[in-house]
């Protein structure tokens, strides 16, 4: 039953045509993957091959799983050529990107977890650490968000004069760092406290305070002001 064609289901059973008649959220995940691919492979219709695909994530399963999927492994599956591989990582971009669009505009950062919860999506599933810069307003308003870097999958390399450049070419009154550790734990290692204590000097003798830095794991994350890895200076 499960490998009966689409074409040969009742109307009602078909996923494009059950998503129009009842909403898309009567759909089972499995389903939902299959309007989007459309297609199934040889000997196996689409729902079937949508099922094999969210069965297939080493370290979670479902559509969880399809955030840590790669190129390479998905093109591994049964059924899944380069076209819906495309498919797939693109549906994972838009999820996330949807996800930050929702609290994008007017956005005030004047906590942690406010800083946390905007990048938390876009960078907990990454398997290369990345230093994103905020430049905030006055009112710690977002004035501009700017990757810095992108390393290997355990070690990134930072500019602070690349920084310290973006920070005064979007005039910004101050500025919070936030990066990503693959692994899931937020923890900063000694590296993280040594260049982000050089960051905070620097931009206390140009005026251009760094309020803090964010390290996001897997739903969890280190503010290193409030965790005590590193202390509030004083302006000049």
């Amino acid at each position: 039953m499960k490998n009966m064609m689409i074409a040969d289901m009742a109307e009602h059973e078909k996923p494009v045509e059950k998503l129009i008649k009842y909403g898309a959220d009567k759909l089972s995940d499995a389903e939902l993957l299959a309007c989007i691919l459309r297609t199934g492979a040889k000997d196996m219709n689409v729902i079937a091959l949508s099922q094999l695909i969210l069965n297939s994530g080493k370290s979670y399963k479902g559509l969880r799983g399809l955030n840590y999927q790669t190129y390479t492994e998905l093109i591994k599956i049964y059924g899944v050529g380069k076209t819906k591989a495309a498919q797939l990582l693109a549906l994972t971009e838009v999820s996330r990107r949807i996800a930050s669009l929702e609290t994008e505009e007017k956005l005030i950062f004047d906590s942690s977890e406010s800083v946390a919860d905007y990048f938390m999506e876009e960078v907990r599933y990454l398997t290369k650490e990345r230093v994103y810069a905020l430049f905030l307003s006055t009112s710690n308003g977002m004035i501009h968000k700017v990757l810095l870097s992108e390393g290997s999958i355990d070690r990134s390399i930072m500019s602070p004069r690349e920084l310290f450049k973006e920070a005064v070419r979007y005039e910004a009154s101050s500025m919070i760092l936030i990066h990503n550790h693959p692994s899931g734990d937020p923890s900063p290692s000694t590296q993280d406290v040594v260049i982000t204590t050089k960051i905070m000097e620097l931009g206390n003798d140009l005026g251009i305070p760094l309020l803090d830095h964010i390290i996001i794991g897997d739903k969890r994350y280190v503010s290193m002001l409030e965790d005590g890895y590193i202390k509030k200076m004083e302006s000049l």
